[in-house]
């Protein structure tokens, strides 16, 4: 039901707590400009406009510019945002931020802590504080991440051609013997065993880790109430647990990311039990080359697909795993994407790091979305690889 409730700039100023010429500021600038029609000079806000004004303040208090926020705010606008969305990719650079600010305390308290250091000068000290204040400061490319993460998920489940489950199917390979104890790593927002809540086997003993504790964050808030699952922040090149400690190591689709592959897989290696099995998943470099192509057919200088998967890909992972493991055994998920609607897949080129984004701005986007919809008319969909696949490594 529609909420028809209507707040003039007092009352939204006291029950928000801003002051008036804050508000007035805000729609002065064009930044918060009550959508409904106005009598004389009495400005009535609406709900939709407290939702907007609940995002400007969000992400001020995260560090963003006005300018920066009415830029995300108008993007969002032209994308067909939910106010879910908005919160989820708020909730998630909030979360970043808490992880940074921790950071930054726990150098402070270790300055506080060495007194011989201070008293010396403190240089080293006093740098390491610097260097933790200067890390992860562009807030507004975090939150755009947040947001851009939910569309690369949504084509893939949209428009994939296997109806089985990429979830469902890694698994079954990790099989279904009791009482194992299981590590994953990366394991973003639980997604794998989410998806899979129904054929988890009781006897299970699960640690899930990520470098963020934001994601590590909305893992637990997804899988609360299972009782198998602990949860623990950890960096995949020094895993702070005992040799041998476990059966099965999940690496799923973040090799790639890390900095020291070697020393990342080294450690995953020293963790398992002997016998043990490592579980790494990754793509092709063919892995989505029609979107890419794509791009190119509109824009020779258009990049959409990251870089990063040549660190760790389907070609070279065995070479990478061998030093390491035995018996490297490879499995391939068989799928494809049948794309037949023009915004889930812009969303997605516009959602990777590259400069898909920058060069699809204003006309040039209006052009794409004309000759991306002139393909599909023609041909019925646009037809993409995707080759998805795992190596099973024994300790």
């Amino acid at each position: 039901m529609k909420d028809t409730r209507y707040f003039t700039t007092g009352q939204l100023a006291k029950r928000t707590g801003l002051t008036i010429r804050t508000l007035r500021y805000y729609d002065q600038i064009g930044l918060l400009i009550p959508d409904k029609e106005q009598t004389g000079s009495v400005r009535r806000y609406g709900v939709d406009d407290l939702r907007r004004l609940q995002q400007i303040q969000t992400l001020k208090y995260v560090g963003l510019s006005l300018e920066e926020i009415g830029h995300l705010m108008a993007a969002e606008a032209g994308a067909g945002w939910k106010i879910r969305e908005s919160l989820l990719a708020q909730l998630d650079v909030l979360r970043q931020k808490m992880t940074h600010t921790g950071n930054v305390v726990r150098a402070i308290r270790r300055a506080l802590e060495d007194a011989d250091g201070l008293n010396d000068g403190g240089w080293n000290r006093l740098a390491d504080i610097i260097q933790a204040v200067q890390t992860e400061q562009r807030w507004g490319e975090q939150y755009r991440n947040a947001s851009r993460l939910q569309s690369r998920i949504h084509l893939y489940d949209r428009f994939c051609t296997n109806p089985y489950g990429w979830h469902r199917w890694v698994l079954e390979r990790l099989g279904q013997e009791p009482d194992v104890s299981v590590l994953e790593l990366g394991c973003g927002d639980g997604a794998l065993w989410l998806r899979n809540a129904g054929r988890i086997p009781k006897s299970w003993r699960i640690t899930l880790t990520d470098l963020s504790d934001g994601m590590l964050d909305e893992a637990r808030s997804r899988l609360k109430g299972l009782p198998q699952f602990k949860f623990l922040v950890v960096d995949a090149q020094e895993i702070p647990f005992h040799d041998g400690q476990f059966d099965k190591v999940i690496a799923n689709n973040m090799l790639y990311h890390v900095e020291n592959i070697p020393q990342a897989i080294g450690e995953m290696h020293r963790v398992l039990k002997e016998g043990g099995h490592l579980y790494t998943t990754t793509m092709s470099l063919e892995h989505l080359q029609e979107v890419e192509h794509l791009g190119a057919s509109f824009d020779p200088e258009m990049q959409v697909l990251d870089r990063v998967i040549e660190r760790f890909h389907l070609g070279n992972a065995p070479e990478l795993l061998s030093p390491f493991f035995r018996e490297i055994a490879p499995y391939l998920y068989e799928d494809s994407l049948r794309i037949t609607e023009v915004k889930p897949l812009i969303d997605y080129m516009t959602s990777t790091p590259m400069n898909a984004r920058l060069r699809l701005q204003g006309d040039a986007f209006d052009r794409f979305r004309g000759y991306v919809e002139a393909i599909l008319e023609r041909e019925g969909a646009l037809l993409v690889t995707k080759e998805n696949g795992m190596y099973i490594g024994r300790k």
